[in-house]
């Protein structure tokens, strides 16, 4: 399981006293606990994988804010905060290759305009989960579907 993948390099980083490694998958560690706590039960790797892509997300968010803010050493450790976690997370899609995604739902839905978005996202959606952006898809959708 995905939680003990990253509990498992944790002590790991912990044994070759890798301080801000250790920090970083300490929050990555709990945010995972905290959502397994919420939902009752343990999680299944799709739900880690959601948990460790909103931690992410934070974190960029974070060292985009930072970096607006004059703070490059506050981004810099966000970056690498982020950069822990990503070892966890499925390799995201190649832009061309998503591009290609989105030609293909387009076309398979029959979808004409920007009204019809819904049906190609929920198509689309389904096959890029956990590898590409939704709002970068959603970008694209509506750049090709002329929105």
């Amino acid at each position: 399981m995905l939680t003990d993948d990253v509990q498992q390099a944790m002590f790991q980083a912990m044994k070759a006293r890798r301080g801000d490694e250790v920090a970083a998958l300490r929050l990555a560690l709990s945010a995972l606990k905290s959502a397994a706590i919420d939902a009752r039960r343990d999680l299944t790797d799709d739900e880690a994988v959601a948990v460790l892509q909103r931690e992410a997300r934070k974190r960029r968010e974070a060292e985009l804010a930072y970096r607006d803010a004059g703070r490059p050493e506050r981004a810099d450790g966000e970056a690498f905060e982020r950069s822990v976690i990503d070892r966890f997370l499925p390799s995201m899609l190649e832009p061309d290759e998503l591009a290609r995604l989105v030609d293909e739902a387009v076309a398979a839905t029959g979808a004409t305009g920007p009204k019809e978005l819904g049906k190609v996202m929920g198509r689309l959606m389904a096959q890029v989960k956990g590898r590409a952006d939704g709002n970068e898809v959603r970008r694209l959708v509506l750049e090709r579907l002329g929105g």
